[in-house]
């Protein structure tokens, strides 16, 4: 009897020792999963909000104006990259035609390289040549970053990043003209498309235009518009020839 006793609580005291074993494990198998999440936690970087890089935060305007030409204002905007609008208003407007703008990579380039160039907003450079030339027009570059803006106005400069920026601007709204024109024509008015076509001649071989391989689907779509002249058909198809020559090596 003394035995089974001894016995039993030799069990009772195995059990106990046994289960706070289990306990001791689970606690430190518990604490060790817990220690690992916070590991993870550190490791893990919080997550921010992106801030806007300089490219994000910049826009960009040029505005002419004369009054006495037949466009009397032309006002282009865009952003870093080369999106915007173009306006502009022309003898007998009443208001100004206002079209969206969207500069392809080759132009984007170009102009950015032009705005770098001058060190636009870290200069104070006066652009303005001794001599003035009111008849020409004013031109205003405009540059805006963050919080910055510098505004520089000239009517003719001896500069010429700031001379080959302003040309640059000039061939994007005759392009851009052009397309407004050439589509209210084939809409509505197709007899005026071959003067529109002349014109755009003219711009092409006086290097007027900004981008001439931007001009190709609309030209293309010409050839085929059985609503303009056939005379305009023709002279878009020659035009195209000349810009597939153009853009081969």
């Amino acid at each position: 009897m003394i035995k089974r006793k001894t016995g039993l609580r030799v069990t009772i005291a195995a059990l106990a020792i046994l289960s706070a074993a289990i306990c001791t494990v689970a606690q430190s198998t518990s604490g060790a999963v817990k220690q690992n999440t916070r590991e993870v936690e550190l490791v893990k970087k919080p997550e921010k909000t992106a801030a806007s890089t300089p490219d994000e935060d910049t826009s960009y305007s040029y505005e002419f104006e004369q009054s006495n030409f037949f466009v009397r204002r032309i006002r282009i905007k865009h952003d870093a990259q080369g999106r915007g609008e173009i306006s502009f208003e022309r003898q007998g407007d009443l208001e100004p035609i206002v079209e969206p703008l969207e500069l392809s990579e080759t132009s984007r380039s170009r102009i950015t390289a032009l705005w770098d160039a001058l060190n636009f907003l870290d200069s104070s450079t006066n652009y303005q040549a001794e001599k003035q030339f009111p008849h020409l027009g004013t031109m205003r570059l405009r540059m805006m970053r963050g919080t910055r803006e510098r505004v520089a106005e000239f009517n003719w400069t001896n500069d010429p990043n700031a001379k080959a920026l302003a040309d640059e601007y000039r061939r994007a709204g005759n392009q851009a003209i052009f397309v407004f024109d050439m589509s209210v024509a084939r809409q509505n008015q197709p007899l005026d498309s071959p003067k529109i076509l002349d014109r755009l001649d003219i711009y092409l071989k006086r290097n007027e235009i900004l981008d001439p391989q931007q001009l190709a689907p609309l030209l293309r779509e010409l050839t085929t518009d059985e609503r303009v002249p056939l005379i305009t058909r023709n002279h878009a198809a020659r035009i195209l020839k000349t810009l597939e020559k153009l853009k081969k090596p």
